[in-house]
């Protein structure tokens, strides 16, 4: 009895051993079928593609030309200052290096409230063979101005030189510091006119125009207040009277003798700011020479909407204005690093 129970047993455990290797041969041929499957799906795919680019056109790229459009854009860090003139807010970049090329879209990015820093302007401090520094300035929306009386006041803190001329695409300015507040010297005042009638939507509007050294169009009103700036201004700005460039639309009460209250719907920043500083010297030579135009040495205070008030110096002799200067309070706001 015993030898037959020994050999039931080499028999169960041959038949396991055989059941084993028949699970795995099932599985070897599962999986030989499997991988065939997917090849055959890679080649109607290659097939597909090849396809596709026949109607397409489209161009062949090598797998490293691939990989660069798939990786992400590698960032590099920037220290930063932030400024504020006349509750106008700059970011400044020390570009001496001219390592910071694509200024519009840096703008664009960092000039957003929500997304970015938050700013009406970037600035960008350049080296210039002809002046002690040179200054960049971009709007939001990427365009560059071709100056800015508060970014520049800022700009001219920013250095710290108590005299300095300062290179932009209007010309050479000069600035000097006396304590926070900084003197501009501004460029020659161009093309000023006055009462130049504008259709706006079937309605007329008497505006006066002056460039100094961005265009300004500027309207007066009894109620400040109440003025809708940024609909008007809008309209204003891009009115066909001033295409292509647009121009900055200014509107300006009249207070007590010798004192503007102004507010300003800026261009390339497409809304209305704390203040303009070279709307305020518009502002400041459009009323002296529409209600006064009396020859001397004046002195015109500008409160802005940030309630600071500019002061506006400039001689009226020969029906020519000369030494227009600008002078108003400038301040660090803090400083800091960003990724661009």
């Amino acid at each position: 009895m015993k030898k037959k129970v020994k050999k039931k047993k080499k028999t169960v455990r041959i038949r396991k051993k055989k059941r084993v290797a028949a699970r795995r041969v099932k599985k070897k041929a599962g999986r030989a079928k499997k991988t065939s499957a997917e090849k055959g799906k890679v080649k109607k795919l290659a097939r597909k593609k090849k396809q596709l680019r026949k109607k397409i056109k489209m161009p062949r790229r090598s797998p490293a030309a691939e990989k660069k459009i798939l990786e992400p854009v590698r960032k590099r860090r920037f220290e930063f200052t932030k400024m504020v003139a006349s509750g106008n807010d700059f970011i400044i970049f020390d570009n001496r290096r001219s390592n910071l090329k694509n200024g519009a879209e840096i703008a664009s990015r960092l000039c957003s409230r929500t997304e970015g820093v938050g700013a009406d302007g970037l600035i960008f401090v350049e080296q210039s063979k002809r002046a002690d520094f040179k200054m960049r300035i971009f709007n939001p929306d990427g365009s560059e101005a071709e100056m800015c009386g508060n970014g520049i006041r800022c700009a001219a803190l920013y250095k710290k030189k108590k005299s300095s001329i300062i290179a932009t695409m209007a010309g050479f300015l000069k600035a000097e510091l006396k304590g926070d507040a900084v003197r501009i010297k501004m460029t020659t005042p161009e093309n000023l006119q006055l009462n130049v009638n504008l259709d706006v939507d079937g309605r007329f509007y008497q505006v006066n125009f002056v460039n100094t050294g961005v265009p300004h169009a500027i309207y007066f009103v009894e109620n400040i207040e109440a003025t809708n700036v940024r609909l008007l201004g809008r309209l204003i700005r891009y009115h066909r009277q001033f295409e292509p460039a647009g121009t900055n639309v200014d509107f300006v009460k009249i207070g007590d003798p010798d004192t503007l209250m102004i507010r300003t719907y800026e261009r390339g920043v497409e809304a209305e700011t704390m203040a303009c500083g070279t709307g305020s010297v518009a502002a400041a030579l459009i009323y002296h020479h529409k209600f006064l135009q009396t020859d001397g040495r004046f002195i015109i205070d500008v409160q802005t909407k940030s309630q600071e008030v500019l002061k506006v110096y400039f001689t009226y002799s020969d029906n020519t204005y000369k030494n227009v200067w600008l002078e108003g309070r400038a301040r660090i706001v803090y400083k800091g690093e960003c990724y661009v």
